[in-house]
């Protein structure tokens, strides 16, 4: 179940992405390296260095864009509670 959360979450993330970033280059570069790293967290659970870079990333981000972007911060504060609910 929370895989597929999770996966519902990246696909949120990915539409608020082309929402929000047409024109902000940085913006959207951070938000594909978290979308990249979430799929790569999919495709090797077990992988325990990708899950800390992981998470350090999301919070990094979520300070960034708190009060820029809020939308893709609820999104990625949802992905933060799935990935702690997966052990994470």
């Amino acid at each position: 179940m929370s895989d597929r959360k999770l996966q519902a979450d990246l696909e949120r993330l990915r539409a608020e992405l082309n929402r929000v970033a047409k024109n902000d280059a940085e913006t959207r570069g951070k938000l594909n390296g978290i979308i990249n790293d979430l799929e790569r967290r999919l495709k090797h659970p077990g992988d325990e260095s990708l899950h800390r870079n992981l998470l350090s990333d999301i919070r990094d981000t979520i300070s960034q864009f708190e009060a820029e972007h809020p939308r893709a911060t609820a999104i990625l504060n949802d992905i933060m509670v799935t990935l702690s609910n997966l052990g994470i």
